[in-house]
């Protein structure tokens, strides 16, 4: 006895990615409200730490005049974990709802069940980006201009689709909306726990050790580039290293949990 293999073509699989992208991008237009923290809380945090610690700029060895311009890419870089998790969350629900239950069934391969999820938070990110752009050069930071704007940008919608599959993860491993506040808890390690308010040189004890460990450091040093001073090849390609690795390692913990679905 024979045994076939359906072949599922690509357009089908480019169709599922497509509109999965579409659905995750219109529950912004669907539920405005719902992007609303996403897009206040890195804003808030932002300017109260600016307000509140924007003096450390005066200590000596600091690398720029504006205290802000240091922050937005760490804002970025939260903005991308918040839209990572609101990815996380939205699976649980669907999965809590029967929803994803349907998905598993069609014809099309399971990866490709993920990966519209995955890109639609790449793209949401744009609206906290554009948000803090706006706000901090109202208060003063450093214009880092297009290739900057373009870098930072760029790195930051990757670093969303890493902390989707992060969240994604714990959606397929939890199944349920309760574990948002562990999907969240992993984007503050890792992006608090580098040289996040100062240089690596201005840093003392176990918070300089975990940051020069920390791979997020040299994204968040590559984002930081065009508001703190040039962009450099130098500054760049360890960062875009790290997002690489960080991307397949999630992306294949991401597709393991799949597979392991329903099992």
């Amino acid at each position: 006895m024979s045994t076939q293999v359906q072949v599922v073509p690509a357009s089908t699989a480019g169709a599922m990615i497509w509109s999965l992208m579409k659905r995750g991008l219109n529950e912004v237009l669907r539920v405005p409200g719902a992007a609303v923290p996403g897009m206040l809380a890195p804003t808030i945090f932002l300017l109260g730490l600016t307000a509140v610690f924007g003096n450390i700029k005066e200590l000596p060895g600091y690398p720029t005049d504006s205290f802000i311009s240091f922050m937005v890419p760490v804002s970025y870089l939260q903005a991308a974990g918040f839209s990572g998790a609101a990815t996380g969350v939205n699976l649980a629900r669907d999965i809590e709802l029967g929803w994803f239950d349907r998905l598993m069934v069609l014809p099309v391969p399971r990866w490709a069940l993920l990966a519209g999820t995955i890109l639609s938070a790449s793209l949401r990110v744009l609206l906290p980006f554009s948000l803090l752009t706006i706000v901090a050069l109202i208060f003063g930071a450093q214009w880092p201009g297009v290739g900057g704007i373009v870098v930072a940008f760029t790195i930051g919608m990757i670093f969303a689709a890493i902390m989707a599959c992060w969240t994604v993860s714990l959606a397929l491993i939890f199944k349920t909306q309760s574990a948002a506040p562990l999907m969240q808890a992993g984007t503050f390690i890792l992006v608090l726990f580098t040289a996040a308010y100062a240089p690596l040189e201005l840093l003392a004890g176990w918070l300089h050790d975990v940051a020069v460990i920390n791979p997020v450091n040299h994204v968040l040093t590559a984002v930081r580039q065009g508001f703190i001073g040039g962009i450099t090849w130098g500054d760049t390609w360890p960062g875009l290293v790290v997002l690489l690795g960080m991307l397949v390692g999630f992306a294949a913990i991401a597709v393991n949990q799949l597979l392991k679905f329903g099992k």
